[in-house]
């Protein structure tokens, strides 16, 4: 047999192939099924993105005045002013929240003759605002919902970001 000849015979062998299995996964009958399927009137899953679980509760929920002492945790939905002890017994001290919304947090921070701004965007991303009696320095970048430790003559502010358009705050004072 030529090369010619048993290209032909692969080729018509092949077809042969094809055309059975064709007709083997065909059952030949195409009469609806007895019923339709049932129409889902229902989200599914593959519809949606994979939910998150929902944030951590704030244990002073979203009262503002609970922050009045410079002991707080809140949720803060839109924005607002706070205000609170100020370092060193130098009287009050206040924070303005300018800005929030889905992982989005700005602020800004004023005792005596110091003031501060933070700002930070992305999913749990925050800063960090220490407040003393002569000075103060913020430090922003990717947090946790944990509740800042207290330190020695120092207010300890932060702000983090949430998904669902809010920042979970927390004031914490010595």
């Amino acid at each position: 047999m030529s090369e010619r000849t048993r290209a032909r015979a692969a080729l018509t062998t092949l077809a042969a192939l094809t055309a059975l299995t064709t007709t083997a996964c065909d059952s030949g009958t195409h009469e609806p099924d007895e019923a339709p399927p049932t129409p889902r009137t229902g989200p599914t899953a593959s519809h949606h993105p994979t939910l998150e679980p929902p944030p951590p509760s704030a244990a002073d929920g979203t009262d503002p005045g609970a922050c009045a002492d410079g002991d707080c945790e809140i949720t803060v939905s839109e924005p607002m002013t706070l205000h609170f002890p100020a370092p060193g017994g130098s009287g009050r001290a206040t924070l303005s929240v300018t800005e929030v919304g889905p992982n989005k947090i700005e602020y800004e921070v004023k005792s005596g003759n110091n003031s501060s701004r933070g700002a930070a965007t992305g999913p749990g991303q925050g800063c960090l605002t220490y407040l003393r009696e002569h000075g103060s320095g913020n430090s922003c970048g990717t947090l946790d919902h944990t509740r800042p430790s207290p330190r020695p003559d120092t207010v300890v502010i932060q702000a983090t970001t949430r998904t669902d358009g809010t920042t979970l705050l927390h004031i914490v004072s010595p």
